[in-house]
């Protein structure tokens, strides 16, 4: 695809403060600048934020992924929407790399917020007339918005590097049945067999496999494992024991988002058999917290490409989790 030129004059780029390196990554693959934010606290610990550049009449594009702390960047985002509205900004699009209350998708117990749907909400009351986001945990999130809203694919880029690894023999395997339908899509790009673990969650930080389904794991000697994202690695822990039991002699791991919470990433690392940790950088991952088996991939070309589609009018199928 050609790259059109975006009018630097008719947009302004602005970053919230949980993932600055992938904000100035996509403005730099549209060739626009980034423009300063100024994030502060009062002494009462309430936040100050002023954009450092007149929005007025122009599309703003405010990126900030929910990662840890969540609270505090959802604050600040919503600030930042706010603020674009009441300074006339003539559309405000919320890029959202990483949306984390995907995962509060539905009401499995008496007396909880469906947050997703909550967060959605207060996006469009803050301002965002647009919702821009890669892979939501679930498939119905989607429809939580009552706004326009494009979740994204990181497929592109894992596929192309997952094509240079040696897949011989190999198998694709997801942790969770309910990831089942995505993941099969995956495979079939990849042209790989796929099983699917049958997951149980006990706890935010325990669960349990009570077998796979699918296509038989024992004479493979290679596995793919998949996962939309990774946070206390657990799942991945006891999944990656499973497939060493039936012979599984090397696995690499692929997920979109690499939260990687209470040392999950070293935990996984320990695996022997895991050779890489496949990952993107929806979410910021510091230098000092990464390990040698860890690889992560920009998806900031598949953002900046939407963008541009958005603003040429063009369809964004081939960039849709669905259009795969």
């Amino acid at each position: 695809m050609t790259k059109s030129t975006i009018p630097p004059d008719k947009v302004r780029f602005f970053s919230g403060s949980s993932n600055p390196a992938l904000a100035a990554s996509i403005a730099a693959e549209l060739g626009v600048p980034l423009d300063h934010t100024e994030i502060s606290r009062f002494s009462n610990d309430n936040l100050y934020i002023q954009l450092g550049a007149t929005v007025r009449y122009r599309r703003v594009y405010i990126v900030q992924s929910l990662s840890q702390p969540v609270n505090d960047h959802l604050m600040e985002l919503l600030m930042m929407l706010d603020i674009a509205r009441g300074a006339a900004a003539a559309e405000v699009h919320a890029i959202i790399p990483y949306y984390s209350f995907a995962r509060s998708d539905k009401k499995d117990a008496p007396r909880i917020s469906i947050t997703a749907r909550l967060v959605a909400d207060l996006l469009k009351t803050a301002g965002a007339t647009h919702v821009m986001s890669m892979i939501f945990h679930s498939p119905q999130v989607h429809g939580f918005f009552s706004l326009p809203t494009d979740p994204l694919s990181s497929w592109l880029v894992l596929k192309e590097y997952i094509e240079s690894c040696d897949l011989s023999n190999g198998i694709l395997v997801t942790p969770d049945m309910g990831q089942a339908k995505s993941a099969a899509r995956f495979a079939q790009v990849l042209q790989l067999p796929i099983a699917a673990g049958n997951k149980e969650r006990v706890s935010d930080t325990e669960v349990a496999i009570r077998g796979l389904v699918g296509n038989q794991v024992r004479g493979h000697k290679r596995a793919l494992i998949y996962d939309d994202e990774i946070a206390t690695g657990g799942s991945i822990h006891e999944l990656a024991r499973m497939l060493i039991e039936e012979g599984v002699e090397d696995i690499l791991v692929v997920c979109t988002h690499g939260v990687f919470t209470r040392g999950g990433l070293e935990r996984l690392a320990e695996v022997e058999q895991i050779s890489e940790i496949v990952t993107t950088d929806t979410v910021y991952i510091p230098p000092e917290k990464r390990h040698p088996k860890l690889k992560i991939l920009s998806v900031a070309p598949i953002f900046a490409d939407a963008i541009r589609h958005n603003l040429n009018r063009e369809s964004l199928n081939e960039l849709f989790v669905y259009g795969q």
